[in-house]
């Protein structure tokens, strides 16, 4: 599987590289390399543009976001010390424990989640006039999902446990990345099919496609991507990461102003090179995932996706996800921007 194989060339990297990275002289900000794989999904590469709202960028920290194409990736480039902070899902903080031996890795904000109260939540698609109705319809059938062992893969496996189904013996998983799902769908060499924003008004709008379920039918909410940091590192530069929480929940709640809405989409417009007119219908909206505007991740439900994965057999011993969490820096953070600093 990807992120397996990515995690185990993680273990050939040296660990003893820094991830501190200090500044090259004591006066200059800390660049701090954060992953993001897609806009506006995941907004780092955006999120910092604004700088006349950000009162410590430039001084104390600056940002470097960096591409990647999904979780596998971000954990070698955590290992060699190439990236500061990774931008993934829960189960590859699992591995990134369990199979890169990264021990000092830390769970330290949060980027979205799916299911939360009536926010969005990823839809599993079948076509229109499949005769596929329920999960138990799904035996002997090829299923796409956009990760093996990503959230959506996590999901699926485990509501077909629960109807006694089980990967090769039952059914088939292969792996479509999001912007194909749909053509693969329709013209019929998957039977079903993961969605999420935006692909999956285009796929409700043609009408060719009906929702089978939902991830929040399968698994409740679910937080998909985590910020996570090594300890090594936050310990480094704490002042620095307090300010950049506070400047992020700062940037958060100017993003989510409706008075500014006609702005931030100009921003996700320039960067995607999509129209606004893409966005103005749900970005930031009840039709969106959900972003805490504090970045504070749903531990509990980290947690149950961790014991999820032990139980599908994808890990090999659960932990303690508390163990691997510091919000100190996010409570810090909260405490300065309402102190006005």
């Amino acid at each position: 599987m990807p992120v397996l194989r990515y995690a185990a060339a993680a273990l050939l990297l040296t660990l003893a590289h820094t991830l501190c990275l200090a500044p090259a002289h004591a006066g200059d900000p800390l660049t701090i390399r954060i992953a993001w794989a897609a806009v506006p999904g995941q907004l780092p590469a955006v999120l910092y543009q604004k700088h006349e709202i950000l009162r410590h960028y430039g001084q104390s920290y600056t940002v470097e976001p960096v591409y990647s194409r999904g979780s596998g990736t971000q954990i070698t480039a955590l290992a060699s010390g190439e990236l500061q902070m990774a931008l993934y899902a829960p189960s590859a903080l699992a591995l990134t424990i369990e199979r890169a031996g990264m021990d000092d890795i830390r769970i330290i904000g949060d980027a979205t989640r799916d299911g939360f109260g009536d926010y969005y939540s990823r839809q599993y698609m079948v076509r229109a006039e499949s005769a596929i109705r329920t999960i138990d319809d799904l035996k002997g059938k090829v299923l796409g999902v956009n990760s093996i062992s990503g959230a959506m893969d996590m999901a699926l496996r485990a509501g077909l446990r629960r109807h006694g189904l089980e990967d090769k013996r039952d059914y088939q998983i292969v792996e479509v990345d999001f912007p194909n799902m749909f053509a693969m769908l329709t013209s019929s060499k998957i039977e079903l099919g993961c969605f999420t924003t935006p692909f999956s008004f285009a796929a409700e709008r043609s009408g060719d496609t009906r929702t089978l379920f939902t991830m929040k039918d399968l698994v409740g909410e679910q937080d998909i991507t985590i910020m996570a940091a090594r300890q090594s590192f936050i310990a480094k530069n704490r002042a620095a990461l307090v300010d950049f929480f506070a400047d992020s929940q700062r940037a958060m709640r100017w993003f989510y102003d409706p008075a500014n809405r006609a702005e931030v989409l100009a921003i996700i417009s320039s960067f995607t090179k999509q129209p606004a007119s893409a966005y103005s219908g749900w970005l930031f909206t009840h039709a969106d995932d959900y972003r805490d505007p504090d970045l504070r991740p749903n531990l509990d439900a980290i947690q149950h996706d961790i014991d999820r994965e032990v139980e599908l057999g994808f890990l090999a011993k659960g932990f303690d996800v508390k163990r691997y969490a510091d919000l100190s820096l996010i409570d810090d953070a909260a405490k300065e921007r309402a102190a006005g600093n």
